[in-house]
C-alpha cells in the first residue's frame, strides 16, 4: 500500500513545483511590466510631443515608401464645446467620472464577448484606458498589451485629474489618416475651430471614433456612420443633452 502512495505522492510535488515556478514566473514579469512602463508626471502640466499611435502610424506609412503627414493641434479643455465632451464621452465611457480608469463592468462584459466570438474584439476600453494606449503602447490586440494599459490607465488615475485625462484624450485620440485630436480633425473636416462645431459636425466626429480609418465623417453614404450616429442621438436626448427637436431634425439627416 505505501509503495503505491509514492508515485501519487511525486506527481503531487512535479505538480505543485510546476504550479510555483508558474506563480514565480508570473511575480517577474508582473515586476518587469511595472518597472518598464513610463511615468506619467509629466503629463500634470506638459502635453506630450508626440505619442506612441503616432509613431506607429509613421512606422507603418514608412514600411509601404510613404511620408504620413501628422495633423495635430493642442486646444484648451474649456476651449471644446460641452457638447462634444458629452457626446464623446457617452460614445466612449459613460461612467467616466464615476470610475477610477478601470470599469469592471464592462470589462468582464467585454470579455464575456471575447470569449463567445474566439477572438480579442474592441470594448471595455475606459476613455483612461484608451488614453494610455495612444500616448504609449499601440494597436496590437494581446493580452499583454492590455495587462499595460490597465497599469497606466491606473496610474493616470492616480496622477492626474479627470478633467486633465480627458482633455489629453480629446487632443490626441485618432480621427483620421495621419489627423489626431479634435481640434486638427475639426480644422482639418469642417474648416472651422472645434469650438465652432454644431451639432451634426459633433456627431460626425464622435461617430468615428471606433473606427477612425475606415469611417469618414463627411461621408452620408457609410452604413456605418449612419447607425452610429443615430445610437449617439439616442442617448444624448435620453440624457436630455439635447431637445426633442434637435434629435428629430438630426434623425432625419441620419436617416437610412
Amino acid at each position: 500500500m505505501a509503495e503505491k502512495t509514492k508515485p501519487k505522492r511525486k506527481k503531487l510535488k512535479r505538480v505543485l513545483l510546476v504550479f510555483l515556478f508558474l506563480i514565480v514566473g508570473l511575480m517577474l514579469y508582473s515586476a518587469y511590466v511595472l518597472l518598464s512602463l513610463p511615468e506619467v508626471d509629466d503629463l500634470k502640466n506638459k502635453n506630450p510631443e508626440t505619442t506612441a499611435i503616432m509613431e506607429q502610424r509613421i512606422k507603418e506609412a514608412a514600411e509601404k515608401g510613404e511620408k504620413l503627414h501628422i495633423r495635430q493641434q493642442w486646444v484648451p479643455f474649456n476651449a471644446i464645446p460641452q457638447l462634444l465632451k458629452d457626446t464623446v464621452r457617452i460614445s466612449e465611457d459613460t461612467d467616466f467620472y464615476h470610475h477610477k480608469g478601470i470599469d469592471y463592468y464592462e470589462l468582464k462584459e467585454a470579455i464575456k464577448r471575447n470569449l463567445k466570438d474566439g477572438k480579442k474584439a474592441r470594448g471595455g476600453s475606459t476613455i483612461t484606458q484608451q488614453l494610455a494606449k495612444n500616448l504609449f503602447l499601440s494597436t496590437e490586440k494581446s493580452y499583454t498589451r492590455k495587462a499595460k494599459e490597465f497599469v497606466l490607465a491606473k496610474k493616470l488615475e492616480s496622477h492626474l485629474s479627470k478633467d486633465r485625462i480627458f482633455s489629453l484624450y480629446l487632443n490626441v485620440i485618432e480621427l483620421g489618416k495621419g489627423i489626431f485630436g479634435v481640434e486638427a480633425a475639426s480644422l482639418y473636416y469642417f474648416h472651422k475651430s472645434v469650438g465652432r462645431l454644431n451639432l451634426n459636425e459633433i456627431i460626425r466626429l464622435a461617430a468615428v471614433i471606433p473606427k477612425p480609418l475606415k469611417v469618414n465623417p463627411l461621408s452620408n453614404s457609410s452604413r456605418y456612420l449612419k447607425w452610429r450616429a443615430n445610437l449617439l442621438l439616442d442617448r444624448l436626448v435620453k440624457y436630455d443633452l439635447i431637445t426633442a427637436q434637435e434629435y428629430h431634425k438630426e434623425k432625419e439627416e441620419f436617416k437610412n
